[in-house]
């Protein structure tokens, strides 16, 4: 008999696929002027979003939300020069809570 497959933790880095997509506040064709968007839990804690792919972005944000792409290897760096308490992966944010992802 074949041992169970185990489903990977996407809680776990390590499990995250190596390119996320993150939510941002706007369009641009410059890198440095993104601005990564975070969300804020109801326990006061802030999040970072990320997706592991695009059509789940589009799924859970809305297709109008600005987006980039990120390695995952780079979220250290990027919890560096912007503290986030927790990242939450492929969370689907109510229509009503979309604006706040938006500039």
């Amino acid at each position: 008999m074949a041992a169970a497959a185990t489903v990977p933790d996407r809680r776990d880095p390590a499990h995250y696929p190596p390119i996320l997509y993150l939510p941002c506040t706007r369009q641009t064709p410059h890198p440095e002027e993104l601005e990564v968007r975070y969300q804020r839990t109801e326990d006061g804690r802030q999040a970072l979003l990320v997706y592991s792919a695009l059509d789940r972005l589009q799924t859970c944000c809305g297709v109008d939300q600005p987006w980039f792409t990120f390695p995952t290897a780079e979220l250290p760096r990027l919890h560096q020069n912007a503290p986030f308490d927790l990242v939450l992966m492929d969370l689907y944010v109510p229509e009503e809570s979309r604006a706040g992802l938006r500039a």
